[in-house]
């Protein structure tokens, strides 16, 4: 190639195969792509059902602790929410305690649509045994763990 210097072979840190980001970025692909086709008739995308996996397990919830369970930013999360306030599925308020914090917490019907998803993990499990995709967990829980370590450092 015309105007590229590479280093040979495996030595070289710029192969895609050598890189972390890389299949972590197409496991995020696949999974969107998994997740879509079940999800849909919930109403649900995949970051709207992260959210709400994490308010049936406790609400009401503010954005930031809901940004922080979800490693996104408000600037990420503020459109989501309000597109899921627009379906019905979640409240904003603003905290009568602190009026910069807003407060989200379910509708009945996003209370409902928790039944509704409780196929879910069994779909995607797909056969797999419990023991592989907790193994699998735990090893994404740990990588994830030191990504948001390298993060808090910056």
């Amino acid at each position: 190639m015309s105007g590229s210097v590479a280093a040979s072979g495996d030595a070289d840190p710029l192969l895609l195969d050598r890189q972390v980001c890389f299949p972590l970025y197409a496991a995020t692909n696949l999974i969107n792509r998994l997740y879509g086709p079940i999800l849909r008739p919930l109403g649900l995308t995949y970051p709207q059902y992260l959210v709400m996996l994490v308010l049936w397990e406790q609400q009401p919830q503010t954005v930031g602790a809901l940004g922080a369970r979800l490693y996104l930013d408000s600037g990420t999360l503020t459109p989501l929410l309000k597109r899921m306030e627009a379906a019905g599925y979640v409240t904003r308020s603003r905290d009568p305690e602190d009026e910069r914090r807003v407060v989200i917490g379910l509708t009945s019907a996003g209370k409902v649509l928790r039944e509704q998803a409780v196929h879910v993990p069994e779909t995607i499990a797909n056969g797999r045994t419990a023991d592989g995709v907790e193994e699998l967990r735990e090893s994404v829980r740990s990588l994830v763990a030191i990504l948001a370590e390298q993060n808090a450092l910056k």
